[in-house]
């Protein structure tokens, strides 16, 4: 059942001006504000009022001022340690970004070598094979393989 705050605040304002009513027909006086009782009739007790309050009022303004102050700091600290923890990571993405590249290059190294590997095993078995056919061309051709193929994967294996 949803309260209606509006039909609540005008039952309690008409309330509060039937006690009024009620005290001012009895002939009490009215209620008095809560900072009438603080002041006094004689100058001298207001100024020293005023005193009071100016001092209470620098004390919170400066103790506001310091709050302030402090959560600024504190803001400021957050801030460069968010800063800080967004540089970490993006030097870590570079690093991994670097290490994945390195991987990636030295996959590719390992096939070259394996490659040239079994190729020179292939023409090994080949010449070995057919050594008593081959012309003397066809050894030199098969020399020239070999030794390109095992340059390669000196090249492969120096590089990883």
């Amino acid at each position: 059942m949803p309260m209606n705050f509006g039909a609540l605040f005008r039952a309690f304002d008409a309330a509060v001006a039937l006690r009024d009513a009620t005290r001012r027909f009895r002939g009490d006086p009215p209620a008095a504000p809560p900072e009438a009782g603080l002041t006094t009739t004689s100058g001298a007790g207001s100024a020293l009022v005023g005193q009071i309050e100016t001092r209470l009022t620098n004390v919170v303004v400066a103790a506001l001022k310091e709050a302030f102050d402090r959560d600024h700091a504190r803001l400021e600290l957050e801030r460069a340690q968010i800063e800080e923890q967004r540089r970490r990571a993006e030097e870590a993405m570079r690093l991994e970004l670097r290490r994945q590249a390195s991987d990636r290059e030295l996959a590719r190294l390992r096939l070259m070598g394996g490659a040239a590997l079994i190729g020179w095993i292939a023409s090994v078995l080949l010449v070995v094979i057919r050594l008593a056919a081959m012309t003397t061309l066809a050894r030199g051709i098969s020399a020239a393989g070999w030794l390109l193929l095992l340059g390669s994967l000196g090249a492969a294996f120096a590089a990883q």
